[in-house]
């Protein structure tokens, strides 16, 4: 019987072992009757509990039974004391009934028991309570009896109650723990069939330990029997060495314990043996996932788009690809970092299996993940492949929308600038076409060396299609690079003669300056005639070579003309022609001629005037005797006049070039126009620059005839 089953019962304190012994070490068993009545049920039930509490031993030394029956009938108190004979009559040695001081009928009580000895099997006494310890010493007896015995019915109960619970749950404890431990020798086929291994306890190890280790310190420490109480006596010890108590909480203790460091053991094997299986579950999950969609999914993936677009699509897929993937390698990570951990502390049984487990992983993971990095490293180079066709053909656009366009530049330096434009794209065509043909190159080898996604796949018949894609880009810029090259030549050609077409209208101008210059220089540099013939002759040499100068230049000129006709022509300018570059050369050649003429006719005849001079006036030892002669003075001074009158008149007229010839005496001629007056002021005008330019030699000519005259009259 247990305690929480009748525990209201035993609170009422219808009886009790207070621990106390009488002078045969027998126990000493109290009932406290009351003046309410007594249920003889409860009491029944109580002491059928008490007396199932002292072992065979104690038993045997018979109890004494002290019936309290001072608040109580005497009636009632027979009752009891004849149910003490139902329900311990073998263990009852002496029934002690206290009585009060002034009721019952001593001779009928004591005669009534007497004849009931027999019958009962005890001896009942009937006995005052100051006259109880004549039976039982002090120090057994409770204070309610005069004694020293300090008793808690209350803590009695609670510890009780403590004790077989714990009893309770360790011998519970106990059978499961033997029963799982005893299943778990069997074989690993057994195992597997028994759902029994699997089994847990009903209660926590743990706590019924803890439970059984307070009990046992309590125990220990004598607070279980009362003896923190201040009795001062012999302490009542109901669980003492003689019930058993500690001796039997420590027996279920060491079993306990025993039994729990075995399930410890067996719980550790089944939780490696379930981690065991889970981590293979885990892999396989793993494993198969990758040899499975996720394999799938990469040899779904074998393209390499034909644009940029494409190749960036194709790279978000893959990214989504290894998204999916990273969920599944981080699984990878944390179950090798299971794997190790027990391989660390694993059994020699177990490392062959995790070993293996692990080299599985690492192989697929591995090899799935090099796949990834080759996939994106291809898909990689294909977009810069793509990027850089792209740029190759908007530079091929922008070089042939230069090469469509009609060239019309100013000048040479702007074609020379435009054809130095033309060759850096052209450069930069080829540059980005090389870099075309390296990327494609590094994309076609990656092509080359794809490892299969799948065993017994081909990967160079799947590849075919981007291989022939990418032949046919770089052989569709090398075909309009070289469309452009053409192009470019032709164009540079156009614009080489363009810039030879401006060279040569340019050289061209340059000639008409330069005889510009030449005419300038004749017109205000070239007007000495000379002081002597000598000096005449050396001037005229002089002029001879300016006037093939003059001449070189105006060849020159007139070539540099010719040439641009014929560039023209080349080059289809039938809008474009030398302009007035050709009139211009003419016009400057033709004053130039006028003007080298008369410059020319005009240091002749200062050499003749001079050369006839000197005859007159040359001083000798048979001058001084001759006669002059009259007709070489006329002729002398005739010439000196004809050159003082042309002097007197312009070299070239401006708005003509025609020559004013004059004669000694006479007035102005004309050549093809009419003289009129327009003309006349004209020439009058050029007329007095002349003279005053020339001033000097009509002084210097007027001199030299002075001194023939004078020369003549002295002769």
């Amino acid at each position: 019987m247990e305690a929480s089953k009748i525990l209201p019962v035993l609170k009422k304190k219808l009886a009790f072992l207070s621990g106390g012994k009488d002078r045969r070490s027998g126990l000493i068993l109290t009932i406290p009757l009351c003046t309410e009545q007594t249920s003889m049920e409860e009491l029944s039930a109580t002491l059928d509990y008490l007396l199932g509490i002292p072992s065979e031993k104690c038993k045997a030394r018979g109890f004494t039974v002290i019936v309290d029956g001072r608040k109580s009938q005497w009636n009632i108190v027979k009752t009891v004391v004849l149910m003490l004979q139902n329900v311990i009559p073998a263990e009852v040695s002496l029934v002690c009934v206290v009585k009060p001081d002034e009721f019952w009928d001593k001779k009928v009580t004591h005669f009534c028991f007497w004849k009931e000895k027999d019958r009962l099997g005890f001896e009942v006494i009937l006995v005052s309570a100051n006259k109880l310890t004549r039976y039982i010493e002090p120090c057994q007896l409770t204070d309610e009896f005069g004694g020293s015995l300090v008793y808690d019915h209350l803590d009695w109960l609670n510890k009780r109650l403590v004790f077989e619970k714990f009893t309770k749950e360790s011998t519970s404890l106990l059978d499961e723990l033997t029963v799982i431990n005893e299943n778990e020798k069997g074989s690993q086929a057994e195992k597997d069939r028994s759902s029994e291994s699997n089994i847990l306890p009903s209660f926590d190890p743990e706590t019924v330990l803890q439970t059984g280790h307070e009990l046992l310190s309590e125990l220990q420490q004598r607070r279980f029997n009362g003896s923190e109480g201040g009795g001062g006596g012999t302490a009542w010890s109901p669980m003492d060495d003689e019930l058993l108590a500690q001796p039997q909480v420590m027996k279920l203790l060491d079993s306990l314990r025993e039994q729990y460091t075995k399930y410890q053991e067996v719980c550790r094997q089944r939780s490696k043996r379930s981690q065991l299986e889970e981590i293979q579950t885990k892999v396989m999950q793993v494993v198969n996932w990758l040899e499975g969609p996720g394999i799938e999914q990469l040899r779904t993936q074998w393209g390499i788009g034909d644009s940029i677009r494409a190749s960036q699509a194709l790279q978000q897929k893959h990214e989504e690809i290894e998204s999916q993937h990273s969920e599944w390698f981080a699984v990878y990570v944390e179950l090798n970092q299971q794997i190790a951990a027990l391989l660390s502390a694993g059994d020699e049984e177990d490392l062959m299996e995790l070993r293996g487990l692990q080299q599985q992983l690492s192989d697929v993971c591995y090899r799935q993940a090099s796949q990834l990095e080759f996939r994106q490293n291809v898909l990689q180079s294909a977009h810069e492949f793509h990027m850089t066709a792209q740029d190759l053909s908007q530079q091929l656009d922008g070089l042939l929308g230069m090469l469509c366009a009609d060239v019309a530049p100013a000048d040479g330096a702007a074609i020379q600038q435009t054809l130095k434009h033309l060759e850096e794209k052209l450069k930069s065509v080829e540059g980005a076409l090389q870099s075309l043909r390296e990327k494609g190159q590094v994309l076609l080898d990656q092509m080359s060396t794809q490892t299969s996604f799948s065993y017994g796949k081909d990967a160079s018949i799947e590849n075919k299609e981007n291989i022939d894609h990418i032949h046919s880009v770089m052989e569709d810029m090398q075909l309009r690079k070289q469309r452009c090259e053409d192009m470019v030549d032709v164009r540079r050609l156009k614009m080489l003669q363009m810039v030879q077409l401006f060279k040569c209208e340019e050289d061209a101008s340059q000639a008409v300056e330069w005889l510009g210059e030449l005419l300038d220089a004749l017109l205000k540099t070239h007007i000495r005639l000379g002081d002597d013939s000598q000096e005449t002759k050396v001037l005229l040499e002089k002029h001879k070579k300016f006037v093939d100068v003059a001449q070189s230049t105006y060849d020159y000129g007139r070539q540099l003309l010719q040439a641009t006709v014929v560039l023209c022509q080349s080059l289809r300018c039938t809008t474009r022609s030398s302009g007035d570059t050709l009139p211009r050369l003419n016009r400057v050649w033709k004053r130039f001629t006028v003007t080298s003429d008369e410059r020319q006719h005009r240091l002749e005849m200062a050499s003749a005037f001079h050369t006839a001079a000197e005859k007159i006036l040359r001083e000798s030892p048979e001058l001084a005797e001759l006669m002059v002669d009259v007709e070489a003075y006329e002729e002398v001074e005739t010439v000196g006049k004809g050159l003082l009158d042309r002097l007197t008149v312009p070299v070239i007229f401006p708005d003509g070039f025609i020559l004013i010839r004059w004669g000694v005496g006479q007035g102005p001629r004309t050549g093809t126009r009419t003289w009129d007056a327009r003309n006349r002021a004209i020439c009058g005008c050029a007329a007095r620059e002349a003279i005053a330019a020339d001033m000097f030699i009509l002084n210097s000519i007027w001199i030299s005839m002075h001194r023939i005259y004078l020369f003549v009259e002295k002769s």
